[in-house]
């Protein structure tokens, strides 16, 4: 029992190292592939320096890369196992009683706690550099094509009050929120039918405070009475800073913790969250979707490399990794059209990837 488990030990720690290297390597190639990127939009400016756009490109690698951390796992596995196979290490274990099982499955639980630490640590992490990074490159390209008017559109509401706000340009620098040219348009909600429209307001500037809008240059429009002028207007809001701002962003760009809150926003104020609904079960499959890269990258690895063929089974496993990836984003893509359930878009990835991998070691190990 004790060699079992040096066994097990050793060669989790040989896939967490082949993980660690495949993870070295692709982010290499995102910060390569997105500095040059940024190099051909925001370096075009010729006060933006190589130290702006390398730092503009560090905050943006950490979203991208965990993107493509399912990949991570199948390389990573992949090269681990085959290495293991190519040494004969692995026919050593199993000439001495030892089932594949036995250090398959340490490396799959080893898969998905990563995938706990990506969900609840890196994600939020990634998504606050990815706010700086859009704040950021906002900043350096404000005024390179001229003043022109990005038009902004929000909604908040509560039990009785809808307000849509429409806005020609927005500053959200600093971790603030600042509209331009605004007009805000009242609706009081009605159980039996559509909104009731109530009161335009109109304003030269809008400044999301806590728990309100202050307003500046405000002239008040209700139906059926004559305009009122005034100088400032708070007007109540249920939006902060953060979730304002998570409203000119993907799903995507939200984090795993603010989802809820995103979620019962957008619905609050009348809009659909499905986008919202979607990523959450998708982070929620996350763990048990980088375990089965993992035990489907064993699957695709253990064929004794005296028999032949090693290589090209190994290569079926790199394209049926890329196959899960295209099915993951179709999924979701019918998702967002209404025509499959959320959640079974969310799952299915992560539990074909986890059948097709155990249907092959069942067959290898079993027959």
């Amino acid at each position: 029992m004790i060699g079992a488990g040096r066994i097990e030990r050793y060669v989790v720690g040989r896939v967490m190292g082949s993980v660690g290297a495949a993870l070295a390597v692709i982010s290499a190639v995102i910060l390569l592939v997105e500095f040059v990127d940024l190099s051909r939009t925001v370096g075009v400016r010729v006060d933006v320096g190589v130290g702006q756009v390398f730092w503009l490109t560090l905050l943006r690698a950490p979203s991208l890369i965990q993107v493509l951390l399912p990949f991570v796992f199948l390389f990573g596995g992949i090269g681990a196992f085959v290495g293991l196979n190519r040494r004969s290490e692995l026919v050593a274990m199993r000439a001495a009683g030892i089932s594949a099982w036995r250090f398959i499955l340490p490396s799959a639980a080893g898969a998905f706690l990563i995938g706990v630490a990506a969900v609840t640590l890196l994600n939020p992490l990634a998504a606050m550099l990815n706010s700086r990074f859009e704040a950021r490159r906002a900043q350096l390209m404000q005024n390179y094509l001229g003043d022109v008017p990005q038009e902004i559109w929000l909604r908040q509401g509560d039990d009785h009050t809808q307000i849509v706000i429409h806005a020609k340009s927005r500053d959200t620098a600093q971790g603030y929120v600042r509209l331009r040219g605004v007009s805000l348009f009242i609706y009081t909600k009605n159980p039996s039918g559509p909104p009731v429209f109530r009161q335009r307001i109109e304003a030269g500037e809008a400044r999301l405070m806590p728990g309100f809008w202050q307003l500046r240059e405000v002239r008040e429009a209700t139906a059926g009475e004559s305009s009122v002028h005034s100088d400032t207007l708070s007007i109540r809001s249920s939006l902060d800073a953060e979730s304002a701002m998570e409203r000119f962003s993907s799903p995507d760009a939200i984090s795993f913790w603010r989802l809820p809150d995103a979620i019962r926003l957008t619905e609050q104020a009348g809009f659909s969250a499905a986008g919202y609904r979607l990523r959450l079960f998708q982070y929620l499959a996350t763990p048990l979707l980088y375990a089965a890269m993992s035990i489907l990258a064993a699957a695709f690895s253990l064929r004794l490399a005296r028999l032949g063929g090693l290589a090209g089974l190994a290569g079926a496993g790199v394209g049926l990794g890329f196959v899960l990836f295209f099915f993951n984003q179709f999924a979701g893509a019918l998702a967002k059209a209404g025509i499959i359930p959320l959640f079974a878009a969310a799952w299915a990835p992560a539990l074909v990837a986890l059948l097709t991998g155990l249907s092959l070691l069942f067959f290898t190990e079993d027959g």
